[in-house]
């Protein structure tokens, strides 16, 4: 079966069962070791820039962001 096979049928779950799911997902990410978990974020950091040069993803400029920050910390 394929991750998107997989990912299909799991959003066809109701949502306790999603969360029930990404959580057990995510515990098991513990178990990495810590050159696993580098190359994680590498991968996500890559697949990331990636998005923002193809245009996929866009960019929000960081007076934006802090501005953002700033109004909902209060």
């Amino acid at each position: 079966m394929s991750k998107e096979q997989v990912l299909e049928q799991a959003l066809g779950l109701d949502y306790e069962d999603r969360a029930d799911l990404a959580r057990r997902l995510l515990d098991g990410l513990e178990d990495l070791s810590p050159e696993e978990y580098e190359q994680a974020w590498l991968e996500v950091a890559v697949r990331r820039a990636e998005e923002l040069r193809s245009g996929k993803a866009k960019g929000i400029p960081v007076e934006e962001v802090l501005r953002d920050a700033g109004s909902r910390l209060g």
